[in-house]
């Protein structure tokens, strides 16, 4: 397998021989088996990565809280047309687990100025939310509810199982599917995670957004989550924003996505129902996202593209999808935030061995 997939590690070495990558993790399962899994370059200086090395990886974790929230449907604990305030007393915006899951419940940003400081406060951020007006009736639009996301799937999942979403995801589906990823984490896995770096020193300012867009305020409440001595420092690794903060190898990645792809079974053990994956994987919202400013097919919890893949990318470079028509599962896990350009040319690289 190595030799018919010698040209994605090709590829892979290249980028690091390059520069354009200085540490990463690259996972690959192909009908069903992994083909490719492989490190590089440093987790710090110094240091290098290792198979067991963590690193945030952005918005590729919605997907990944959003199947937390699945689980508890497919379990028949709550239902995806529920009102959200259903389960949530006191939660002011009309909107529906559905709406919330698919980025159009209208709360994509938290509504009040809070400090750096306010991601370890779990209370404080959904007590904002629950209070808050949507910026637009839930259901009309989609605006990706870039650090929102995970506080109202998560609380949602709190509210219906007594459990956090990291507790929920540890014991629930990293556990059984054997999956190196977590929210939250405790200081041994601290002790494991790559130090997340400027790709360039332009890279911050280059993804702000215009001041008072929707964007900066999506992304700049509460401030602190492209600075790096607050993404690598343990209050924001102990903490649990599930939409963004993530901390995983790229074969877990890669391994939860190829579980998806096969209906949700994973090595004999079943987490969810084929009904539910067919449900969660196909597009439930195709139109204009306020937020990316571009059409975006959401599913309940990723992208649905147009070759039929699904899965999320995260600002600075790490992604998971699964591609069905082609048959693989692809993440890609790296501490170099730049654009997506390495991850293109790892694609290119994949699609000429298959």
């Amino acid at each position: 397998m190595r030799t018919r997939f010698a040209a994605v590690h090709d590829c892979f070495a290249g980028l690091l021989a390059e520069g354009r990558e200085t540490g990463a993790g690259l996972a690959i399962w192909y009908d069903g088996e992994p083909v490719v899994d492989v490190v590089g370059g440093e987790r710090s200086p110094g240091r290098p990565w290792l198979p067991d090395t963590l690193v945030n990886v952005y918005s590729a974790a919605k997907p990944v809280a959003a199947l937390c929230l699945l689980a508890l449907v497919d379990r028949g604990r709550l239902d995806l047309d529920d009102p959200v305030a259903d389960h949530w007393p006191g939660f002011r915006a009309p909107a529906t687990v559905r709406q919330v899951l698919t980025h159009t419940a209208g709360l994509p940003a938290f509504p009040v100025p809070r400090p750096a400081a306010a991601v370890a406060d779990w209370d404080l951020l959904c007590a904002d939310l629950a209070g808050a007006e949507p910026e637009w009736p839930p259901g009309s639009v989609a605006g990706e509810h870039a650090w929102t996301y995970g506080h109202l799937v998560g609380e949602l999942v709190r509210r219906v199982d007594g459990r956090s979403v990291g507790r929920f995801l540890a014991e629930e589906i990293a556990g059984p599917w054997r999956l190196d990823l977590g929210f939250g984490l405790g200081e041994a896995d601290q002790r494991r995670c790559a130090e997340l770096r400027y790709g360039d020193p332009g890279w911050p300012e280059r993804v702000a957004g215009e001041p008072g867009s929707l964007w900066a305020r999506a992304l700049d409440n509460p401030p602190g989550g492209r600075d790096l001595s607050v993404v690598n420092g343990p209050l924001w690794r102990g903490a649990e924003v599930p939409a963004v903060n993530l901390h995983s190898t790229a074969g877990a990645l890669a391994r939860l996505h190829a579980g998806l792809l096969a209906g949700g079974v994973l090595d004999g053990v079943r987490l969810f129902s084929r009904e539910l994956v067919a449900e969660a994987t196909r597009v439930q919202y195709d139109g204009d996202d306020l937020l990316l400013g571009r059409r975006t097919r959401w599913t309940l919890g990723m992208q649905w593209e147009e070759d039929g893949s699904w899965g999320m990318g995260g600002i600075g470079g790490s992604s998971a999808w699964a591609d069905p028509g082609r048959g693989y599962t692809f993440a890609y896990a790296t501490s170099h935030l730049a654009d997506h350009d390495r991850v293109d040319a790892l694609v290119d690289a994949l699609h000429s061995c298959l």
